[in-house]
């Protein structure tokens, strides 16, 4: 699949010397068109048990929209490609939703940082189990495999954002600095998906922002997804809003939890990444601006570089960062891996 609208950053520094991007460019600010053959727009909702009607519906949509990307302003940074002994210690930052196809994701990269991470989980005891294996999951027509992550340098914490108060998310949350939002509903039972979508992707997801003031967390990274605010920027009969929003209208979820976190006054990065794939990445990662992308997907494994790279990135500061894979180009080397 081509992207949707490009504008190919070098973009998110870990620390003060490496760079978080793919090859430079000529130009910061860049517009593009392109049509896309079919839409995945899916939030991040499938976190832990995953969907198995939203992909295949996604999967089935034709649509060609085109998406106009805009300059986030950010600065060309040249530079060395990240490396994990270069990385600053520090605090142990929290990962909501740690086992869940992205959140895992995001741990696995943290635990092997100077600092080491928390995972914020419904189940230490399951948690413990399932992140100690690497498994295939078949999900739909999708196969997912996921490896084990080495405990180590990781602290489990119950942390269920419907169950547990404010009180108790914040004392998961004590003596960490920074927090990665990765929870979304998991669809299920249709007559129940609207109350589930807003129990997480809403109220749960305030009330983690909440507890985050009180435990005196100061980054908040959310992953979200784009179209996420596709009713204001005129996107509410697009395929891929109507598609994914019939999910326990999911999208108008969490853009309630989205303007929570901005008038929290933490510093924060939402994420909005297009359709999630499982597998490895096979094109240059696409960062666009805010309400610019309506198609488009993405590897998981980029999702999760972008979620820790915000940790520490000033340029992400009180940003909306939306992202997908520019499949339209061969494969590059980024952060030193090649794709």
């Amino acid at each position: 699949m081509k992207a949707a609208a490009a504008l190919l950053l070098p973009l998110l520094l870990l620390g003060s010397a490496s760079a978080f991007a793919p090859q430079p460019i000529a130009s910061a600010t860049a517009t593009a068109t392109a049509t896309a053959s079919s839409l995945r727009a899916l939030p991040e909702g499938a976190e832990e048990g995953g969907s198995l009607d939203r992909r295949a519906a996604l999967a089935r949509a034709a649509a060609a929209a085109t998406a106009t990307a805009a300059s986030l302003s950010l600065p060309l940074v040249p530079g060395a490609a990240f490396a994990a002994d270069k990385a600053p210690a520090g605090p142990a930052v929290v990962v909501a939703g740690a086992t869940g196809q992205t959140g895992r994701r995001v741990l696995e990269r943290l635990a092997a940082l100077p600092g080491g991470a928390v995972g914020g989980v419904r189940s230490v005891e399951k948690a413990t189990k399932s992140l100690s294996e690497s498994s295939t999951v078949v999900r739909g027509a999708m196969v997912q495999k996921v490896g084990s992550i080495d405990q180590a340098a990781v602290t489990l914490r119950r942390m269920d954002v419907v169950a547990d108060s404010v009180d108790d998310l914040a004392a998961s949350l004590a003596g960490a600095t920074s927090l990665v939002i990765a929870v979304g509903f998991v669809p299920g039972n249709p007559l129940k998906m609207n109350a589930a979508a807003h129990d997480v992707d809403n109220v749960g997801t305030c009330k983690l922002v909440d507890a985050a003031k009180m435990a005196g967390i100061k980054k908040i990274v959310l992953v979200s997804s784009i179209l996420t605010n596709g009713r204001n920027w005129g996107q509410e009969k697009s395929p891929g809003f109507t598609i994914t929003n019939a999910f326990g209208n999911v999208l108008d979820e969490k853009i309630v939890a989205e303007n929570y976190l901005r008038k929290s006054g933490i510093d924060y990065t939402i994420v909005r990444p297009g359709g999630l794939k499982a597998k490895p990445p096979t094109g240059p990662l696409v960062i666009s601006g805010e309400d610019t992308l309506n198609s488009g997907e993405i590897s998981r494994d980029l999702v999760a570089d972008v979620c820790v790279a915000s940790l520490t990135d000033p340029k992400a500061k009180n940003k909306v960062l939306e992202i997908i894979e520019d499949d339209g180009k061969p494969p590059q080397v980024f952060n030193g891996l090649k794709m």
